[in-house]
């Protein structure tokens, strides 16, 4: 029976070498043979330090340990006896073009969906509204599958959920997982369904298709509220909004006022002329410009604080989103921010993280993708590409959707990447690594457009993520070896051999079954043995040259011998086709 050894989620690899009582070199060595460049200090999750112990063929079973002082999942700090009211914070998510943009403009009464790329939502937005003197703050999250990221992201943020369903087309894949993502996150959900106005829509058919995923309806009994709405028209709108203010009466939503202030950076960008810039979700506490702020490996003083619309604040209480200004460098996406009390306090906590990251950094590196490595041979085709967006948030998904083109035979292999506009460096790293570049939703500034021109370097922009995700594709596809298709046509038994030479085989027999033609190619048996493969010039059906020659027919055959080839009578020759075909990822 196997040795079992418990081990915590992430492992360093010199603490799996001891673990396992192997030099942590051979660890090592077997990580790179497989295509992870890790250190002694690196980070691997359990599913990795299993698939190597397996590789390694050590008679061990890792198992996780419990350790619940260690919260798997990130929580909100405790309210205190003082916490008092708060706004709810609602993510709005579902199908791509299942109209969450336009319910949220009809909330607004802005007209957002029309300045998005390809009129799909590329980043996560955030904004506070007032109904009825209640403050509500929304998070709109992209429908499309490539923002799967940032879409778990915004549920994480939030209170309650609204899940837009259109009643035209009913559940969808990205509705699925969009309801998966905020079961996981623990929030309540409202089914909004959009699009009553047009023909087709049917309510009672999604609603048993939510029922088929344990989302029961009110009024058959269970607790799923369900609204129909239009965004078109504004039906259903203000009973939405009425609804979201009741559930969170009921939730009794609090929070800590008089504490620092502390929240989740959700975006962050560069911005010619005020430089790093985040859009952030205050969960504790009161923020004001002039304070320190925290957030991983960087800090700020911050210098300008805004809505999301862009207006002045003079400070940002829980559940507000806000625009800061002042970080020292660009934030990461998901980076919790606290306040701190000075500028020396905020240097050394980043410096802190920084130094803690760098030491127990873990590899970005999934199971099923070190999989997918230890299974590719030596044959893979690489294709080198630089990849630059103009957020963290899509940067992450750009990069996380790219990662699941990758096959046995084909990988694209990211050399660079970063947030901003497309550098000379970008071109310079482009050139020596002969990658491609790619942009979503960023600027190439002209000195750069023309050494990318001198170098003739391939520089590609987007500002729909699928687009650029299907010319990845089609990149990678160009380096697919293609499919051979082989067709049979007949066979021949060979009676009589006329003419054997170097250049040229002329036999005889009958046609036994199928057809024979030309072109076509043969392969020449004895008995059971595959002698060799001939390409074949002519047929003669007597005296007359032939295209094809039928079943129970004798003819003459001449070939190419493509490589020594001695023909007996007894011998049979198998008449092919052979064609190739392009293949698709």
């Amino acid at each position: 029976m196997d040795r079992k050894i418990e081990i915590e989620e992430h492992v360093t690899v010199s603490a799996l070498a001891d673990h396992l009582s192997i030099p942590v070199t051979k660890l090592v060595a077997e990580l790179f043979k497989n295509g992870i460049m890790a250190t002694v200090n690196e980070k691997i999750d359990i599913d990795t330090a299993q698939i190597i112990v397996k590789e390694l063929a050590i008679d061990v079973e890792l198992v996780k340990k419990e350790n619940k002082l260690v919260e798997q999942v990130r929580k909100r700090p405790e309210n205190s006896s003082k916490a008092t009211k708060r706004p709810p914070v609602i993510a709005v998510m579902g199908h791509v073009d299942h109209g969450k943009t336009s319910l949220l403009d009809a909330i607004r009464g802005a007209d957002v969906v029309k300045g998005e790329a390809g009129g799909i939502t590329q980043h996560i937005s955030a904004y506070q509204i007032t109904h009825n003197d209640n403050k509500i703050t929304f998070l709109d999250t992209p429908g499309h599958e490539a923002f799967a990221a940032l879409r778990e992201h915004g549920a994480k943020l939030t209170d309650m959920a609204i899940i837009v369903v259109a009643a035209d087309d009913g559940i969808k894949p990205q509705t699925l997982e969009a309801i998966r993502f905020a079961r996981k996150a623990g929030v309540k959900m409202i089914i909004a369904v959009n699009k009553m106005d047009k023909t087709g829509a049917d309510i009672n058919r999604l609603k048993q298709q939510l029922s088929e995923n344990e989302l029961m309806p009110e009024e058959w009994g269970g607790d799923t509220v369900i609204l129909p709405i239009s965004a078109k028209t504004g039906e259903g709108v203000k009973e939405l909004l009425d609804m979201i203010v009741l559930v969170s009466d009921i939730e009794e939503l609090k929070a800590d006022y008089d504490v620092p202030g502390s929240g989740l950076i959700i975006e962050a960008h560069m911005e010619q002329g005020r430089g790093s810039v985040a859009v952030a979700l205050v969960e504790h506490g009161v923020l004001r410009p002039g304070n320190f702020v925290v957030a991983g490996s960087t800090y700020a003083k911050i210098r300008n604080l805004e809505t999301t619309t862009g207006g002045v604040l003079k400070e940002a209480g829980p559940s507000t989103p806000v625009i800061m200004t002042g970080f020292k460098v660009l934030p990461e996406f998901a980076d919790e921010f606290v306040v701190v009390g000075s500028e020396k306090e905020a240097r050394q906590k980043s410096a802190a993280y920084a130094t803690e990251k760098e030491h127990t950094g873990t590899l970005d590196m999934t199971s099923s993708e070190l999989i997918r490595m230890i299974n590719r041979n030596n044959q893979t085709q690489e294709v080198n590409v630089i990849i630059k967006a103009d957020v963290q948030g899509s940067l992450t998904s750009v990069l996380d959707s790219l990662k699941t083109l990758d096959t046995d035979e084909v990988a694209l292999r990211i050399v660079g990447s970063g947030v901003g506009a497309i550098s000379e460096n970008d071109t310079r790293l482009a050139t020596t690594t002969k990658a491609i570049i790619y942009g979503f939703h960023v600027e190439v500034p002209s000195s750069v457009k023309q050494q990318a021109n001198r170098d003739k370097v391939d520089v590609r922009l987007f500002k729909v993520i699928y687009e650029l995700i299907d010319d990845a594709r089609l990149e990678l596809e160009k380096n697919l070896a293609p499919e051979i298709i082989e067709e049979s046509l007949g066979r021949l038994l060979v009676r009589g051999v006329f003419k054997i030479t170097k250049q040229e085989i002329i036999c005889g027999g009958e046609v036994t079954k199928g057809r024979l033609a030309v072109p076509s190619l043969a392969k020449l048996f004895r008995g059971d043995e595959l002698l060799s493969e001939v390409e074949v010039v002519a047929l003669k059906h007597g005296p007359q040259e032939a295209r094809e020659v039928l079943e129970g027919e004798m003819c003459g055959v001449s070939f190419k011998p493509l490589s020594k080839t001695d023909v007996q009578e007894g011998d049979r020759l198998e008449f092919f086709t052979r064609t190739t075909k392009e293949r698709k990822l």
